[in-house]
């Protein structure tokens, strides 16, 4: 058993957000563990520790725990540890293969930083609401098991002039200080073209501090933008991002695959995944999803298997919806 010296420097380490002190506490348990005879628990333990350094990244800083950041930045970003990966997901093949590219880049940018490249670090996600957009930003940090940082616009924008451009600037430095995935959802609330007939100004300094922030950025981060609305973005920034990938409503192919891997596990009876797919060409990925919850539900309450007429019906329901104008 550890001792209590070895528990407290474990969590002032992990306080700390100190990695190596963690790892070499850590093995100093293990070695203890293995004195005393207890062998298959050191071998556990040192294998832990062993695929703990595996997923640390092997530029820059270290992630920022959970329950950071702190001061002024932390009121702009908010945080988690996705583990959902790309294969949870389903893409065109031309988008995942351009999603494998950006983590394959990034799983290898030690080799790819001594050649004096850079990896493909700045994309931009174009696409209607509920296509993945925001999915694929928590499948990368997934995948190279990095923190997701997503910007919050709604304290990120002010109506004070400049303010918006000196929290800009925290992000940034955020970018810089700490290797992770950053998402600016909603970009268009911060890159609309300039001289647009509401533009008084501000949006054009706004604009203009992002281009001359991204082009400088030498992070090894991944910047994620991701916009519903690509055709009011300004013109500059398109230059500015290394992949532009675009996002579209399921075929119905895609959408019984959605389907399948809702109910995959679940009790059903005569599922006709086709003719559901029919039924539910036009609703985004979000609304399938959706869909397939609600039509779970059901079939939780009323504690029977789940039949073609709870999917079909809740389907239905989506589609009235989204008729109405509810684009989420």
């Amino acid at each position: 058993m550890p001792t209590a010296d070895q528990i407290k420097a474990l969590l002032k380490a992990y306080a700390q957000s100190n990695d190596a002190q963690f790892q070499a506490v850590a093995m100093q348990i293990a070695a203890s563990e293995a004195r005393q005879g207890h062998g298959k628990l050191a071998e556990e333990l040192k294998a832990i520790i062993d695929e703990a350094k595996v997923r640390l990244p092997v530029v820059g800083t270290t992630p920022i725990p959970i329950n950071r950041p702190r001061g002024e930045v932390a009121d702009l970003l908010s945080v988690s540890y996705p583990s959902i990966k790309l294969k949870d997901l389903i893409f065109a093949p031309k988008l995942e293969k351009a999603l494998l590219r950006i983590v394959r880049e990034h799983k290898t940018i030690a080799d790819i930083r001594a050649h004096g490249l850079s990896p493909r670090k700045k994309v931009l996600l174009l696409g209607p609401p509920g296509t993945g957009k925001t999915k694929t930003a928590s499948a990368l940090a997934g995948e190279l098991g990095m923190p997701l940082f997503i910007v919050r616009l709604d304290r990120l924008i002010t109506r004070f002039m400049g303010e918006t451009a000196a929290k800009l600037r925290l992000v940034f430095d955020a970018i810089a200080q700490t290797r992770a995935v950053y998402l600016f959802d909603e970009f268009d609330s911060i890159g609309s073209e300039r001289g647009l007939a509401n533009d008084v100004g501000e949006i054009r300094r706004v604009v203009n501090s992002f281009l001359q922030m991204v082009e400088q950025d030498s992070s090894d981060s991944l910047i994620l933008a991701a916009t519903n609305h690509p055709h009011i973005l300004d013109r500059a920034l398109f230059r500015r991002f290394d992949d532009i990938l675009e996002y579209k409503l399921p075929t119905k192919e895609q959408i019984a695959a959605t389907l399948k891997a809702k109910f995959s596990g679940k009790k059903t009876s005569r599922i006709h995944w086709s003719r559901l797919a029919n039924r539910a060409t036009g609703l985004s990925y979000a609304d399938v999803t959706r869909a397939a919850e609600d039509a779970i539900k059901h079939s939780l309450i009323e504690r029977r298997p789940i039949v073609q007429a709870d999917i079909a019906s809740a389907i239905d329901e989506r589609k009235t919806t989204f008729a109405q104008g509810d684009n989420r």
